[in-house]
């Protein structure tokens, strides 16, 4: 009777384990995507209200527009900028109006290092290494991204936290306790932080056998070294 139990029990906790694998991804996943249509529809409301009340169109279609009018004045702006005198309009406005923002310059460089705005952006390069904190004399390493090549010969480097990789912590470490490796994404790393490290074994076989040994290195091709920072 108590077998019969436990195999019940287990097949009912395997069950809902399995379902929650399933699911509860898809539910995060289609909550991030509603919280996005939300900000999106909040913003071009004004346009949508155009569609809505004047041509009768429904909600969703409305809302496609007034997205679509958003992307397409991205689109805009962001070629305009890229002009010689829409740059320069851009930079005199910048420093005479933006600047004077609380913050402002603060967040645009955040998100020109994220969505790789800028050419020494790590997230644009994608240069995953290996770091040796204590050493290579000492087993103990952490994956990260190099973000900063000093003219000292040392760099700087962030290591994500888990399962959260906005957050983590930045070393200013000698180049000789790094291993660049340009066979692991950056996406396959965060994956591995999103993990609390689940699926690490996997990731260092792509690794030649030499960079998986303190003292081994992983070496980039020589047009793929990263610039030393200006």
């Amino acid at each position: 009777m108590n077998t019969m139990r436990q195999k019940n029990a287990n097949f009912i906790r395997k069950s809902l384990v399995g379902g929650l694998v399933v699911l509860l991804p898809l539910a995060i996943v289609g909550f991030f995507f509603r919280w996005i249509y939300s900000i999106v529809t909040d913003i071009t409301s004004p346009v949508s209200a155009i569609f809505i009340r004047g041509f009768g169109w429904p909600q969703f279609a409305a809302d496609f527009i007034g997205a679509a009018v958003l992307v397409l004045i991205c689109f805009v702006v962001g070629n305009l900028v890229t002009t010689r005198l829409g740059a320069w309009a851009w930079q005199r406005m910048e420093e005479r109006v933006m600047a004077r923002l609380p913050g402002y310059r603060s967040v645009r460089e955040v998100i020109a290092q994220i969505l790789g705005g800028k050419e020494d952006s790590p997230f644009s390069r994608g240069e995953v290494a290996r770091i040796w904190l204590y050493g290579r004399d000492i087993d103990v390493s952490v994956l990260g991204l190099l973000t900063s090549n000093h003219p000292d010969g040392r760099v700087s480097v962030f290591v994500p936290t888990g399962p959260n990789p906005t957050s983590g912590f930045i070393y200013h470490v000698s180049r000789e306790v790094i291993t660049l490796c340009p066979e692991i994404r950056v996406e396959q790393m965060m994956k591995v932080v999103v993990a609390c490290g689940a699926g690490t074994g996997q990731l260092f076989e792509v690794l030649p056998e030499a960079g998986l040994q303190p003292g081994g290195r992983t070496e980039l091709p020589e047009q793929q070294q990263p610039k030393e920072d200006t």
